[in-house]
Formats: C-alpha cells, structure tokens, sequence
C-alpha cells in the first residue's frame, strides 16, 4: 500500500502523494506554474477571492462590543453573528462542493460570491441581533462555495511541485481579507457605527468579486462529475477513511478552534480595563494578519525545510508561546502574543490544507470541502467556546480553550509520526 492510502505518511511530497509526470497524460504538462501563462491572473483571482471571503466571514468580529452595546446582548449571545456565519459555511461546504463537481468550480465560486456580496449589502439593514445572525447564517452559506471549490481549481490546474505556494498565496488572501475587514470596521465604526462598517466592507467585496469573474482563467482539466447522492457519499466515505485525512480534518479543526477563540474575543479585551483602546485601535490590532500572509505563503518553503510533521510542529509551538505570552498585562507583550499566533495558525492551515488536496486523488472538491467543513466547525466552536470562557474565567479562560486544542494538534502529529514509522517498519524492502 501506498503511504496515502494507509494514511501514515506525513510528509508532503509530490512523489509519494501525486502522480509523477511520467504517469500523468500529456494534458498535465499544460497545468499552470510559476511564470507561466495565467499563473498569475489566477493567483490574484483568488487572492481576491480570498480577501472577500474571509472580510465577509467575519466582517462583525472586530464590532462585537458595538453590537453587544446596541442590541444589550453579552458577549456570548453577540458572538454568535460569528458563530453562525462560519456554522453556515461549515454545513454547506460539501453541498457546494458536490455542485463544483458538476457544474465547474468557476461557476460556483462566481456564484457564491454574487449572493455572498447581495447578503453582506443587507446585514446593515439588521433590525434585531436576531435577523443579524440569520442574515449571517446565510451569508456564511453563499460563501461556502468559495473555499473547497477553490482548492479544488488549483489541484487540477496548477502543477503539483507549485500546489502549496499556489494554495498559501488563496491562504494569504484570506488573511489580508480578515485583516483589512477588521481594521476597516474598526475605524469607521468608530465614527458612524457599526452598521456602516459593514456596508463598507460589503462594497470593497463587490469590487473584489467583479475582478476576480474578470481575471480567472477558464478550466482547462476539469471533468464534470455525478450530482448522484451515491456517488457522493461514496466520495466522502472514501475519504473519510483515509487515516491521513482524518488527521488532517481535525488538525485544520482544531487550529481554528485557537484562531476563532482568540480574535473573537480579543476587542472586548482590548476595549475594556485595563488596556481601554478606542474601536479604531482596538481594530487596527488586526494588521497582525499581515504576519499571516506571510507566514501562509511561505509554508511550502517550511514543508520542503522541515517536512509535514515538523512544519506542523512549529507551527503548534508558536501558537503555543503567543498564547501563554498574551496573558501579560503588558499591551506589547499581548501585541507579540497576537502575532505569534498568527503566524503560527496560518502556517498550520496552508500546511494541512496543502495536505489535503495533495493526498485526495479522486473528488478531491469533497476531500477539501470536508477540511472546510471541519475547518469552520472548528471557528464556530472556538468563537463561542471562547467567548463563554471568556464571559465566565476573562481572558484567561479564552487562552485555556487555546491551549487544549493546540495540545491536540500536536497529540495528533505524534500519533500519526508513530503511524509512519509502523508503516515504514511493515513495508517489505525490495531486493534490486
């Protein structure tokens, strides 16, 4: 057996994981690669895609204690205009996928964003905390055809040695997204509300949308596929019982578990004792994401240093030192604490996600809509969780929740460390 099929390799290679050029039909050698032809109209097609996704995700993360202050809700209740939205991606990110797969993935990535962008334009209108949060459940619904369907295009239309910087650069654009949308929010809330924060945020993505329709280029290895539930859930069950993907899954998971957590509650903190910042500051906190975009674009490099599993490491471990040191009283020290975790989440999610799409070698739409899905489950729960622990024990609380599920990124890595080496153990050598 392959180390993909038992699932205990853990090291990304495009040897090990994907067909090699020798055995792949001509048609690969026309796949996109650095410098070459549409490489990077795609790329900044879906850096913009990305950079809408995730300001629409989480375009009232950075507004809470506005909204908490308007609507007279606590934190947990107002956390859920997060929750929801991330909730929504999360149980429609296979659906979309399924739709991917027969209709293309331009198509349903063009069409999530256009209702996505329609949606964001009416959140301001939101009469009750109510109707936002419904508003948002659809809104994180619209976006799901985003991510999975986007890993998907790349799988198929990029070459396989510039996979992960291809999916880092989708990645760092989700991370100037979450960035921008906070900041902006931030300051213009702090001059007209919050309402008209997220008006703004909702005009930036329908120019990001309107460029990324114009510059994608056509699909040239897409094959259309069965809307056929059996077929479906056949893909799924497949992938589902690949040991490496579950891994995967649940790594991805359990990072946004830390990421949601923490930067949903970070503006209640940073706007309350002792600290007490305006909302514009408290928003500007946020260009620590450019630490992420970094970070997420340069992951192929720390793979190819480090291999998958010390990759994962580290990103774990900074994670790990942000979060202990953010729990100083020091605001510099807390700043620090914010870019390490930065850092270390977006490194982990373009390691994992690389991963997946890298291993699936068939419906790889499902494989990467079921990292999706995991993925954002794993931010409604760290957004809510978060903000509970936060409600109940304060910031302490928060990096508590932080802290166990990095311990369970890394408890996951060695498990599956342990798994590759009883592999490679059972694997017959081949006398020549």
């Amino acid at each position: 057996m392959s180390p993909a099929s038992t699932g205990a390799s853990t090291t990304v290679g495009a040897a090990t994981l994907v067909p090699s050029a020798d055995s792949t039909s001509v048609d690969s050698d026309s796949r996109m690669t650095p410098g070459g032809p549409g490489y990077r109209r795609m790329s900044l097609a879906l850096f913009l895609a990305g950079v809408a996704t995730f300001a629409l995700l989480y375009s009232t993360q950075a507004l809470l204690p506005l909204i908490s202050g308007e609507f007279g809700v606590a934190p947990s209740e107002a956390s859920w205009t997060v929750a929801a939205a991330t909730g929504g991606l999360a149980l429609f990110v296979l659906p979309m996928s399924a739709l991917s797969e027969r209709f293309g993935r331009r198509s349903v990535m063009t069409a999530s964003l256009a209702v996505a962008v329609v949606v964001g334009l009416l959140v301001p209108f939101a009469p009750s905390i109510g109707a936002l949060v419904v508003l948002r459940a659809v809104q994180g619904a619209a976006l799901a055809g985003l991510p999975a369907s986007a890993q998907a295009y790349l799988a198929e239309e990029v070459r396989p040695k510039a996979l992960i910087t291809a999916i880092g650069l989708f990645v760092a654009g989700n991370s100037v997204g979450g960035m921008s949308g906070r900041v902006i929010t931030g300051w213009v809330a702090q001059e007209w509300g919050w309402r008209v924060a997220v008006g703004a945020i909702g005009v930036i993505a329908v120019g990001c949308a309107v460029a990324f329709r114009l510059l994608l280029p056509a699909p040239r290895h897409f094959e259309a596929g069965s809307l056929r539930p059996r077929v479906l859930l056949g893909t799924v069950r497949d992938h589902l019982a690949n040991p490496l993907l579950r891994r995967l899954y649940a790594i991805g998971a359990l990072f946004m578990t830390v990421f949601g957590g923490v930067y949903t509650v970070i503006g209640y903190r940073l706007t309350e004792a002792p600290f007490g910042l305006p909302q514009g500051i408290a928003g500007s906190i946020f260009l620590v994401y450019l630490v992420g975009t970094v970070s997420a674009s340069v992951a192929g490099r720390l793979v190819g240093r480090l291999g998958r599993r010390g990759a994962l490491y580290l990103a774990g471990g900074t994670t790990t030192a942000g979060l202990l040191l953010s729990l100083a009283p020091a605001l510099p020290l807390v700043l620090l604490g914010l870019v390490l975790i930065t850092a270390g989440f977006f490194a982990g999610h373009a390691v994992a996600s690389s991963a997946v799409s890298k291993t699936a070698v068939h419906g790889r739409a499902q494989a990467s809509a079921l990292y999706q899905s995991m993925y954002y489950i794993g931010s409604s729960v760290g957004s809510t969780v978060g903000a509970m622990a936060f409600h109940s024990d304060g910031w302490d609380g928060t990096v508590g929740v932080g802290l166990l599920a990095v311990f369970g990124v890394v408890t996951i890595t060695v498990l599956g460390s342990r798994a590759a080496r009883v592999a490679a153990r059972q694997t017959p050598v081949v006398a020549h």
